[in-house]
């Protein structure tokens, strides 16, 4: 089964969302980003953001562990239903990443994905690349992160 017979290009869908917690900021940070804002509620009020906020790239990576556990979800039923689900490779790169506000401590990401376009792959017949515009928004709905990003398919 084809991507585009489950979703249509510029339909966007809801993946999953997650709520930064000071904890998981620290942590994160502790180990990938270790700025101050990321690493010190107190010293971090005294920043340019005014508090502990997320490293954006935790902010991405939440993204990707909620297009996998969405994804899996999607296979299961797809698979209940009687359909076979594309496999879907991996990622040839993305572009135009874009960190538009920050993520507090407390602050609930609510990511998802829309199709932009597709091509088949004439070098490797029923693989299929497309191109999909990433998202996440706070508990406001004022959006916090956005990329553009390439992923191969098997259908």
């Amino acid at each position: 089964m084809k991507m585009s017979d489950l979703y249509a290009v510029g339909e966007r869908i809801d993946i999953g969302s997650h709520t930064f917690t000071p904890e998981g900021i620290v942590h994160f940070a502790s180990r990938f980003d270790p700025q101050i804002f990321h690493m010190d509620a107190e010293a971090a009020k005294h920043s340019l953001f005014g508090g502990l906020c997320a490293s954006g790239w935790h902010s991405c990576s939440m993204w990707m562990r909620s297009f996998v556990d969405y994804w899996k979800s999607e296979t299961a039923r797809l698979t209940t239903e009687g359909k076979t689900p594309p496999v879907l490779g991996p990622s040839p790169g993305f572009t135009k990443l874009q960190w538009l506000r920050p993520v507090f401590a407390g602050d609930t990401i609510s990511y998802g994905v829309t199709i932009l376009g597709s091509r088949a792959l004439a070098s490797r017949p029923g693989w299929t690349l497309y191109t999909l515009a990433c998202d996440g928004v706070n508990q406001d709905g004022l959006p916090a992160l956005r990329f553009e990003s390439t992923v191969l398919a098997f259908e």
